[in-house]
């Protein structure tokens, strides 16, 4: 294994060719660009394929076609070029297209900035598309896991026939670290619903249209079952000091990584403070935090939005401790001291732990 000093956005170049991917469509946006730089100069060299594409909706649709015929293939964009995305996200979905697609947030909404935000949450885990669709969102704090990650995402896209979106933030992206290379993989799964351009695959058909409605009904309820098994299958999480604590703090992303800091000073203080960390977004770890609520007196979710995984933590608590939120926007990042002060606050407060 290999060690590199890399960018995050790089990291994710290195871990999609070590997973065998060979093909990258997009288009460049900042604070993603570095990306597609990435993908320009590596692609080829290992007779991959790069191509800028003229707009957002190009590559999402390029990303359609090479998916179409079996090929490992990824996209990357940042908030607005995801959102132009999106039609073309939901289309492969009802096509059960394997497919990766990296989103930098960048604060908006609108053109906003190029500074580092959450707020694509919404739009990317509860689908920014149309129809009744999910896809597999996988949420890296650090360039080791934008590397680690993005492997891991070709290898759900290819098992479940299902678009994977790894929702990172411009923090992530930009940040340089030390990174431990997988192995590559060296044997892909075969693939025989595809389009190969044989004999053996010219009746397969790839599309996402069913002009009956009873044959569509029928596809949802099957794209449901596909849903249901994800949600027993890939929960991803992490539990930092949980165990005794009176408060759990709920963060991903860089977010997270402060919030670690936090919760270790905390600690160090004798405060029962710990951290759950969704790493999948969707499936969200909904029963880890129903586990930690028997023992929990509260919980504090933080996010660089006006709040909005903060939902999810309330349906899964379902009014069974008190869940509060703190929140930047417009790519302000708070800084350790900063949340300190939100905990040791709701520390304090014993009507918090009613």
């Amino acid at each position: 294994m290999a060690r590199v000093f890399v960018k995050g956005n790089e990291a994710v170049i290195k871990g999609a060719i070590l997973a065998g991917c060979r093909a990258f469509y997009g288009y460049p946006i900042t604070p993603a660009s570095e990306i597609a730089e990435a993908a320009a100069l590596l692609f080829p060299k290992v007779g991959g394929t790069f191509l800028q594409a003229e707009s957002e909706i190009a590559a999402i649709n390029m990303v359609y076609g090479a998916a179409a015929t079996g090929e490992r293939v990824m996209t990357a964009s940042s908030s607005p070029g995801i959102s132009l995305k999106q039609e073309g996200i939901s289309y492969a979905a009802g096509s059960e297209l394997p497919m990766v697609v990296i989103d930098v947030m960048r604060g908006g909404p609108g053109l906003g900035n190029i500074a580092p935000e959450q707020s694509d949450y919404h739009q990317i885990v509860k689908g920014g598309g149309h129809g009744n669709y999910k896809v597999l969102v996988l949420a890296p704090n650090c360039a080791q896991e934008m590397c680690d990650l993005t492997a891991l995402a070709f290898e759900l896209a290819d098992k479940y026939r299902n678009p994977v979106i790894i929702l990172t933030d411009g923090f992530v992206g930009q940040m340089m670290e030390p990174v431990e290379l997988p192995e590559p993989i060296t044997e892909l799964p075969a693939k025989p619903w595809a389009v190969a351009a044989t004999a053996e695959t010219s009746g397969n058909l790839i599309s996402s249209i069913y002009l009956e409605p009873n044959e569509l009904e029928l596809h949802n309820k099957n794209l449901q079952e596909k849903f249901s098994n994800i949600t027993k299958e890939e929960v991803r999480y992490e539990e930092i000091m949980t165990r005794d604590a009176d408060l759990i703090v709920v963060g991903y992303g860089i977010v997270s990584r402060i919030l670690q800091t936090a919760v270790e000073e905390a600690r160090a203080e004798g405060k029962r403070v710990g951290l759950l960390r969704p790493i999948s977004l969707w499936p969200f770890p909904s029963t880890p935090l129903q586990d930690l609520a028997q023992t929990a007196k509260a919980f504090l979710v933080v996010e660089l939005s006006n709040g909005q995984m903060v939902e999810d933590v309330k349906l899964s608590l379902n009014g069974r401790r008190p869940t509060h939120f703190y929140g930047r926007m417009g790519g302000v990042v708070p800084t350790t001291k900063e949340l300190r002060e939100v905990i040791d606050g709701l520390l304090e407060k014993t009507e918090a732990f009613s």
